[in-house]
């Protein structure tokens, strides 16, 4: 599984013109899922964003993690972060789970998150979503865990 994630100070997610899910400061997660993930994968991946030491301590230093601050989560499905881009000009999703698998674990991979960290929303997969954030900083990192 991989994310890209987003230091925000605001982000939402809307679906046929209705916000399904907003956050004030915290951090927007966007998450493939490839072929090989396992929920093993998603629980080691959520675990990552959560930790993940962005925020500014009282010395200004990157030293908080999401779980310090209490800021929101929102997690957007993003297959499109599967793709093979090394060559050509179309990207490849042969790296991308199938449909039915990719769903299966976003859904595992929300409600783990819902459980352990309850200021989490998300996106909808296979929808057609609009997402707006302000990126703080800007502040990005791609996170990938593996078997």
């Amino acid at each position: 599984m991989l994310t890209i994630i987003q230091r925000v100070t605001q982000a939402n997610v809307v679906v046929n013109n209705i916000t399904i899910g907003n956050i004030e400061q915290g951090i927007l997660a966007l998450v493939a899922i490839e072929k090989e993930d396992s929920k093993k994968e998603a629980n080691r991946l959520l675990e990552r964003i959560l930790n993940y030491r962005i925020f500014a301590d009282e010395n200004d230093k990157m030293n908080l993690s999401l779980r310090d601050t209490k800021g929101g989560l929102l997690i957007i499905p993003q297959f499109t972060l599967a793709a093979n881009t090394q060559s050509g000009n179309r990207p490849s999703f042969s790296s991308a789970a199938t449909p039915e698998k990719g769903l299966a674990l976003f859904n595992y991979f929300c409600e783990q998150a819902s459980k352990i960290y309850p200021s989490t929303v998300f996106g909808q997969f296979g929808a057609d979503m609009k997402v707006s954030l302000t990126n703080d900083g800007p502040v990005t990192f791609t996170l990938k865990v593996t078997t």
